[in-house]
């Protein structure tokens, strides 16, 4: 999901018309002069909303007296003794296992919880996360909430009603003046304040007991888990403890303090009825954790739940050097018109210059620019092995993001680039979507690098635009020879097999084709697989009009 005006996006695919108007403010061309002229009439008429000029936002940090904790005494008996320096790390690739850890993790929390998202969402697993996080507090568990405004429409209520229980603080941030109505009617009603409100806070954070930490590319909400109906998201996680955790809090503490971070108390207005408020969440959350989420018992690399070594007091992890890499929370700064790279943008190029043999790349959204496809230019000319891995545009979420890649299709495939584009599952599930804006049961969400099979970056900045210039970001660029090695079999063994591979034929057709695997017999297409030509004219047009730095 992305973010505006685009998870990993601000606005979904179904959204062209709030993409229209993003054109309009961004660009401010002629042929759309018409759209910003009824969004300030709209404003002049309705009257300008506008954020509470007081948020009074008391300071807090992590809490760092937690040696007496259960999960403290779990990490240290997971950690082998001698490697102060190293930090313990595990691979999530499964949802239903991610989900556990994160539940696994608050109930067994002592003292603390931060919690930082992109997306909680009000759908059973925003609710059972939910519900967890206040039954934490009722043991007497400090948490803190943090999270992005965007996707919180209509929530204004239930999160109030949250905030409003003992131990419990909620903060939003770089909140939309307007509360009330659809996302995309607080969209339009806070376009006074577009340079502010483009910018969001992408980065997924928990930590518990400021022992483990669980960070990646998941936000809490159904498709992230493999729980929803049609679509859910193949994504990533990495599970850590040691002094890696205490480098996220840190993170988490600086966007908590910030400016752009107000308390939800102050943006649900005084006339909420805090009883009232309480009495939803309750009644919101009562039947939540009746709800049973079935958990494999060892997910696609031989790994047993988190919860299960959790009871056990001690979690299988490989010990690694590791950096975290996070953008400032003053990127949100409504007057920031820098157009550098953000630092994990800058982060993630270094990391990939530095390839002497080969570079993977897997990004949902991938809209590499100039500098992206310089860094790739001098890898090709170095001999390094280069391989990228996004969506199809039958499996996006965002076929817009998925045009301004296309872009640069032919120009990575002539640099040597191997590019791979993931395939719908089954041929039931291409004929329900080709004509259609929604994508197959399997979406790309996961957002990994990995260099010469021994470093590895896992995080949440997508290889686009948005990322590099409008979000804010986290990542760990980890040093591990097993954990890079899994990620690496992971895309070779199960999703480039499930992917067209794109090649482009410089011969007198001059023309992009995409193979699917096949056995000894690959399918070779002319043409976008799973989509109509009039919607591939209209989306494209569309892209051609809209700043890479909005896709």
């Amino acid at each position: 999901m992305k973010t505006p005006l685009k998870c990993c996006p601000m606005l979904t695919a179904h959204s062209i018309g709030m993409r229209l108007m993003e054109i309009g403010l961004a660009q401010a061309r002629a042929g759309v002069a018409l759209l910003v002229f009824a969004v300030v009439l709209l404003g002049m008429l309705t009257g300008c909303a506008s954020l509470p000029d007081n948020a009074h936002r008391p300071a807090s940090q992590t809490i760092t007296d937690v040696a007496d904790t259960r999960l403290a005494a779990v990490a240290a008996a997971s950690m082998p003794a001698g490697n102060a320096h190293l930090s313990g790390m595990r691979l999530l690739p499964a949802g239903d296992q991610a989900f556990e850890a994160r539940i696994a993790l608050a109930r067994a929390a002592e003292k603390s919880i931060d919690a930082q998202y992109y997306q909680i969402a009000d759908d059973t697993s925003g609710r059972q996360f939910l519900r967890e996080l206040s039954d934490a507090a009722a043991r007497g568990v400090r948490v803190r909430i943090l999270l992005d405004d965007l996707h919180a429409t209509g929530e204004d209520a239930l999160l109030a009603g949250l905030a409003a229980r003992p131990n419990v603080e909620l903060r939003m941030f770089n909140p939309l003046p307007a509360r009330d109505g659809s996302v995309r009617a607080r969209v339009l009603l806070s376009m006074h304040e577009f340079s502010r409100i483009n910018r969001r806070m992408h980065n997924k954070l928990f930590i518990a007991d400021n022992a483990f930490a669980i960070s990646g590319g998941r936000n809490i909400a159904d498709e992230y888990f493999g729980r929803s109906e049609p679509a859910n998201f193949i994504d990533m996680d990495l599970l850590s403890t040691g002094p890696v955790v205490p480098e996220m809090a840190a993170v988490f503490d600086a966007y908590w303090n910030s400016r752009h971070a107000y308390p939800i108390g102050r943006l649900a207005g005084p006339d909420l009825d805090i009883a009232a408020a309480r009495l939803r969440f309750e009644q919101s959350v009562r039947d939540a954790g009746a709800v049973a989420m079935p958990v494999a018992a060892r997910d696609s690399l031989g790994q047993g739940s988190v919860a299960t070594q959790l009871d056990d007091g001690r979690v299988a992890l490989h010990m690694a050097s590791v950096r975290v890499v996070a953008d400032a929370p003053h990127k949100a700064d409504a007057d920031n018109e820098s157009r550098a790279d953000g630092v994990v943008m800058n982060g993630n190029l270094d990391l990939l210059q530095s390839a002497r043999s080969e570079v993977l790349v897997a990004s949902p959204y991938f809209i590499p620019g100039r500098r992206t496809m310089e860094v790739l230019q001098k890898a090709a000319d170095s001999d390094v092995s280069v391989s990228v891995m996004t969506n199809s545009l039958a499996t996006t979420d965002e076929p817009l993001a998925h045009f301004g890649y296309a872009r640069y299709r032919v120009a990575l495939l002539k640099m040597r680039v191997a590019l791979y584009e993931l395939m719908p599952e089954d041929e039931d599930e291409r004929a329900s979507i080709a004509d259609g804006p929604h994508g197959s049961l399997g979406r790309l969400h996961a957002k990994l690098a990995v260099v010469d099979q021994r470093w590895l970056s896992i995080g949440s900045m997508n290889m686009d635009r948005r990322s590099a210039h409008s979000n804010t970001e986290m990542s760990l660029i980890v040093d591990s020879l097993a954990l890079a090695g899994q990620i690496t079999r992971l895309l070779r063994t199960e999703r480039m097999p499930q992917s067209y591979q794109v090649r482009y034929t410089d011969d007198t057709r001059r023309r992009l084709e995409w193979i699917e695997p096949n056995g000894s017999n690959p399918v070779v297409y002319a043409g976008e697989p799973d989509s109509t030509w009039g919607r591939r004219l209209r989306l494209s047009v569309l892209a051609s009009l809209v700043d890479e730095d909005l896709l």
